[in-house]
């Protein structure tokens, strides 16, 4: 495994989850969890809460009611930098690096084991997962393609060593080769036993690398379950999704 955490130990839960922008309600009682060693997918259309739900769980939103715990504590009232801390990373929609440093810098400023791993991600190990970022290792973030941005907001969360990685739409955008390369590097860290919370539209990929799915619809969960589950029921897709069935 990637960090300290036991196999099935229950690393985030997400219990009855309510938050709002301002008087508008956006979650309505969601619920979620995910074990040490697991990928967890949350999926909906556009507009659904998937990010809500996120920004929430992570502290940059807060909760109107309902309980988040990570590492069997209660964090929805604690702050985003703690739980940051805490070794919850987001991987944001949007990427968010520092476009004025150089590739290196980005890494070296978030180098840190708070997972306490004993296989910690180092900068050579994130260099060698991203041969790309190696060979740009010293051009400025703004000097990067969309694609190595977004090796490089990877590389960046993989070397806080979290104890759960989250990317909001990490494929989104991407030429086809790179989307390879991102998925690549997911398929590698499941493996290596990292728990993931995944949120993309590229449903047949996640059904290879997931171990469960939750749909949201208005900021409501509607189902839940096994990938085999998902991709044997078409309803879900054209209903949930506005895709048409996995091939």
């Amino acid at each position: 495994m990637s960090s300290a955490n036991t196999e099935g130990e229950t690393l985030l839960e997400v219990t009855g989850l309510q938050a709002a922008y301002g008087a508008s309600q956006v979650l309505f009682d969601v619920s979620l969890r995910i074990q040490a060693g697991q990928a967890v997918t949350l999926l909906g259309r556009n507009g659904m809460g998937k990010t809500s739900t996120v920004r929430t769980v992570l502290g940059l939103m807060r909760a109107r009611a309902g309980e988040v715990r990570f590492l069997g504590e209660r964090i929805e009232t604690q702050s985003a930098d703690r739980i940051a801390r805490m070794g919850l990373a987001v991987v944001p929609e949007g990427r968010q690096i520092f476009p004025n440093l150089s590739v290196l810098d980005n890494l070296r400023a978030f180098a840190a084991n708070r997972s306490a791993s004993p296989n910690p991600w180092t900068l050579e190990r994130v260099l060698h997962l991203f041969p790309r970022l190696a060979e740009r290792l010293n051009h400025m973030g703004q000097q990067l393609s969309g694609g190595e941005q977004q090796m490089l907001a990877v590389g960046r969360a993989l070397m806080t060593n979290p104890h759960l990685l989250v990317l909001d739409e990490a494929t989104e955008g991407l030429a086809p080769l790179i989307r390879e390369d991102i998925w690549r590097c997911l398929a590698q860290l499941r493996a290596e036993g990292q728990s993931i919370l995944l949120i993309d539209k590229h449903v047949p990929r996640l059904l290879q690398l997931a171990n469960s799915h939750t749909l949201i619809e208005k900021g409501r969960v509607v189902w839940q379950g096994g990938s085999a589950a998902l991709a044997a029921d078409p309803g879900l897709w054209s209903r949930y999704l506005g895709l048409a069935q996995a091939q």
